[in-house]
């Protein structure tokens, strides 16, 4: 006899077995519900972790470009001064690497007025966001009380 017709005939003899023997199928033990405290806080850490990734993924959607093109390097766009002049009127000194620009914005749009001299480095340098120190609140306070 040859292996699979000997693997089938004691398979078939199994089979028959099984099939003779008395059907004595016991139900299984009721087990008791788990306990509402335990379900609850599963449902509760469930829906935190949900909506932790769901806010973290919109959270890095609106980043993204935060994230990964502005690594160590300085902007080479900065507003260098604004003066406005009056009602939804204003003068814009723009520097872009080397060049500075005069720019002036009103609600008609924003219009180009001429080219400046070229800035200095120190002049970069003073008008990064990192270079400006923001003046306390009280010290302001105490300084406008004492002119009265």
């Amino acid at each position: 006899m040859t292996k699979p017709a000997a693997s089938l005939t004691l398979f078939l003899l199994l089979l028959g077995t099984a099939a003779a023997a008395p059907a004595t199928v016991t139900a299984p033990a009721p087990t008791a519900l788990p306990e509402v405290g335990s379900s609850l806080l599963r449902l509760a850490g469930a829906l935190a972790f949900v909506l932790a990734v769901f806010f973290g993924g919109v959270w890095l959607f609106k980043n993204w470009q935060r994230l990964t093109l502005n690594k160590g390097r300085t902007p080479k766009l900065n507003v260098m001064e604004v003066r406005p002049l009056g009602n939804r009127h204003a003068l814009y000194v723009v520097a872009y690497e080397d060049q500075r620009l005069l720019l002036s914005s009103s609600p008609a749009g924003v219009s180009f007025l001429s080219h400046l001299p070229a800035g200095t480095p120190e002049e970069k340098t003073e008008a990064s966001p990192a270079a400006i120190v923001p003046i306390p609140f009280a010290a302001t306070l105490h300084q406008l009380l004492a002119h009265r």
